[in-house]
């Protein structure tokens, strides 16, 4: 009878050499594949059941190095990361920043006092008028000055308006990095609401150079309390929205539930400070520590959380919009006459002046006295503007609680009409460090919800 050289329905070699070769295998290394002699050669077996200790001999020659920015739009301005990956994750994060390098800081010390609150102000760019409070507030310290009630309560109804602009940029950024583009769109839309207010009380959207050594470029407009009242009636029928658009999504959840993890401790050794901080469990708020402007004369929260990732970051600054909607409203009611500026007439630049009709320059009446009917008043008012007040000689340090954490002017005088240095305890540039931390370990995607979550503003970074 003749041989069978194959088995048709496998195609197995059934000969005297197939049969040899197959019981030869029986003694194999487990972890080689197995393998049969067909009619077409041998053919091999791979189960799969040995994957993972293949990828792990060989992950250590696959890492890639990633950059990410600095002209992406998910690095919140002109942040650059330098990612180094395994497959999708994270190895090593590393942030580099410098990219926008204003100078703030030694243009200050080129211009009088009065003239460095035009370029603070653009430092963080989200929050001018933190910037313009503290570093007023340090001049103050200097000159041992008190600004009068008045100029106080519109202070910090300025700054909680600012802080809930800002936070809403931080909402409508991450959700559009995270592809919640109706999120971007209502956080924008509300934000115009506030900036349309900020440009009404102070003449500017952004970058106001509306407060001053010793108090306030002007008044605000005599209908202004109607217009705040009117603004928070709008806002408090909005806000509800973001927890039905965003809160209880479930996508939403997902992305930032137990992102960028960063615990109460590990804050305190890197210097974190505001929403990241609070949202691992400490109520650290300056305003409440460390009152100033009167911030111990209004009732307001401090919300925290025990979570500490993105996802409690984002509803800490849902809360504090509310809780900042509580203060504007005590600080509208609080509103007596009287000066915003400091009587001494030495500091008082352009305290008294009133804005002319087109809404720019002098009013006339003011126009008529310096340049028709007293030489004195001209005189002085040249020299104000020119050369500016002199400062005691000192140095103080001066902190505030922005947006984004401690932000604390340190000035230092040497008698004269300019600062001698400025240095600026940015919370951008304090709160990056914590990038490493909560990105190394985790997915590239969830990169861009950590680095949302830290809200960093490059234009204070690299002041």
């Amino acid at each position: 009878m003749t041989e069978r050289l194959s088995d048709v329905t496998t195609g197995t070699d059934t000969s005297a050499v197939g049969r040899e070769s197959d019981t030869a295998a029986q003694g194999r290394d487990p972890y080689d594949a197995t393998s049969r002699q067909t009619t077409e050669g041998t053919v091999y077996t791979v189960t799969g059941g040995d994957w993972d200790e293949v990828l792990a001999e060989a992950a250590g020659d696959e890492r890639i190095v990633m950059n990410l920015g600095p002209q992406h739009p998910s690095t919140h301005g002109v942040l650059r990361l330098v990612l180094e990956l395994e497959g999708e994750t994270v190895t090593q994060a590393r942030s580099v920043i410098g990219y926008l390098h204003t100078g703030i800081e030694k243009n200050c010390e080129y211009r009088n006092w009065t003239q460095g609150v035009t370029f603070v102000t653009r430092m963080d760019y989200l929050a001018p008028l933190h910037n313009e409070a503290a570093y007023c507030m340090a001049v103050e310290k200097l000159l041992g000055i008190t600004v009068p009630d008045r100029a106080q309560t519109i202070r910090v109804m300025l700054m909680e308006l600012n802080r809930i602009s800002s936070h809403l940029v931080a909402l409508a950024t991450g959700g559009m990095e995270l592809g919640a583009l109706t999120g971007m769109t209502a956080g924008f839309r509300e934000r115009e609401e506030v900036l349309h207010l900020l440009e009404f009380l102070t003449g500017l959207r952004m970058n106001h150079a509306y407060i001053r050594p010793g108090g306030l470029a002007q008044d605000i407009p005599a209908d202004a309390p109607q217009r705040i009242r009117d603004f928070i009636k709008v806002m408090d029928s909005r806000l509800p929205d973001y927890d039905k658009l965003l809160t209880g999504q479930p996508i939403w959840r997902n992305r930032l539930q137990g992102i960028g993890y960063l615990p109460v401790d590990a804050c305190l050794a890197l210097g974190i400070t505001g929403p990241i901080l609070r949202s691992a469990g400490l109520p650290w708020d300056l305003r409440k520590v460390e009152p100033y402007s009167g911030y111990e004369n209004y009732e307001f929260e401090v919300p925290t959380s025990n979570d500490a990732d993105s996802f409690a970051r984002y509803r800490l600054r849902l809360a504090e919009i509310h809780e900042s909607l509580k203060i504007v409203r005590q600080a509208v009611d609080r509103l007596e006459p009287g000066p915003v500026m400091v009587e001494d007439a030495k500091v008082a630049w352009p305290a008294q002046l009133t804005i002319g009709a087109d809404g720019m320059g002098n009013s006339l009446e003011h126009v008529r006295k310096i340049m028709g009917q007293s030489m004195e008043s001209l005189i002085h008012h040249f020299k104000l503007v020119t050369e500016g007040f002199q400062v005691p000689a000192g140095q103080v340090y001066v902190p505030i609680e922005s947006p984004r954490g401690e932000l604390g002017y340190h000035l230092v005088s040497d008698g004269g009409t300019r600062p001698m240095r400025v240095h600026v305890r940015e919370p951008s540039f304090v709160n990056l460090q914590s990038m490493p931390a909560m990105c190394e370990g985790g997915m590239v995607a969830d990169v861009i919800a950590s680095v949302a979550s830290i809200d960093p503003v490059m234009g204070g970074c690299d002041r």
